[in-house]
């Protein structure tokens, strides 16, 4: 995303410090200057975004808690601000109550893994954010 959108600025973040020292490697290396990698978890994170991109890392309950205060305030997108968070499966007592857009991704790809997959986009006046 980072080399598609060389106007946004991306902080990575994963408590697995190998991953994010090869992420600031090949960052360095291609001469990306608009990623921060961030040994770290994410509910430890003082810093806002505008978006919070992530694959299904917990259940999205114990997720929009990690995520509490973290949201800009100002936005400039169609979509208002918040999570796009890739999931798998039957996701509907996880979302149960929640107002949110989801996204299979087998209507963009071919390929057999995508069949079950799906980006939820969750805008963050739609939860306690």
């Amino acid at each position: 995303m980072a080399i598609l959108f060389p106007e946004s600025e991306f902080t990575l973040i994963d408590s697995i410090g190998k991953k994010i020292t090869v992420v600031n490697a090949v960052a360095e290396g291609i001469g990306l200057k608009n990623v921060t990698g961030i040994h770290g978890r994410a509910e430890k994170l003082k810093e806002k975004f505008h978006f919070v991109v992530s694959r299904a890392v917990t259940q999205m309950p114990e997720f929009l808690r990690w995520l509490k205060g973290k949201f800009e305030k100002e936005q400039f997108n169609p979509k208002h601000n918040g999570i796009l968070y890739l999931k798998g499966g039957d996701l509907a007592e996880e979302l149960a109550g929640l107002k949110c857009e989801i996204f299979s991704l087998k209507n963009y790809f071919d390929e057999e893994f995508y069949d079950t997959k799906k980006v939820v986009y969750l805008s963050k006046g739609n939860f306690n954010s």
